[in-house]
């Protein structure tokens, strides 16, 4: 790619990140925002970066629900965000696992994280440049995929799953991400 200038993005893990942790989500009326996550997302708005949700959806191998559901629930979260002046750019998640009930998801994906599939994928879709941005999660396997993605996993594709920064919520990430950038 030869522009001079790729887009940013903050990818966001779903589940106890953006909304409340429900063991196996897999109805839309289960969602629940985190307080100030929609207004997070709307300061990530404003900054310039575009926003993109990556999440592992292990209830499709499951059986729990099926991708059109996963959909309706990211549908369900972007007009919740919207309620709060945010815009969410994207929704990438994973439905495979090797241990799947169902056989068409039982396989070992680039995609579920911790491999960084999922964001290469919205890099190659939004023009993005992946060391220009930022992965905020909730579990190793957000902070792994990240690494792995902008290349600090090293050659063998492993990292101390160790965060950069850590704080208390979605509302602090953000403020440290802006800060940082001096917007």
């Amino acid at each position: 790619m030869n522009r001079a200038v790729l887009n940013r993005a903050v990818f966001l893990d779903r589940d106890g990140t953006i909304n409340e942790e429900v063991h196996l989500l897999h109805e839309p009326a289960a969602l629940r925002l985190l307080p100030g996550a929609g207004k997070a997302i709307a300061v990530l708005n404003k900054s310039g970066f575009k926003v993109l949700v990556v999440s592992n959806q292990p209830v499709v191998a499951r059986g729990l629900c099926t991708e059109k559901e996963v959909r309706a629930i990211n549908d369900r979260l972007r007009k919740l965000v919207a309620g709060e002046g945010g815009k969410i750019d994207g929704f990438y998640y994973c439905p495979h696992s090797t241990l799947a009930e169902v056989e068409a998801y039982r396989l070992d994906c680039d995609c579920r994280k911790p491999k960084p599939g999922m964001l290469k994928q919205a890099a190659k879709a939004h023009d993005l440049d992946l060391r220009a941005s930022y992965l905020v999660g909730d579990m190793a396997r957000d902070i792994l995929a990240g690494k792995e993605a902008t290349g600090h996993a090293g050659l063998d594709c492993q990292a101390e799953a160790r965060a950069d920064f850590e704080c208390a919520d979605l509302p602090a990430a953000v403020a440290w991400i802006v800060g940082r950038e001096g917007k």
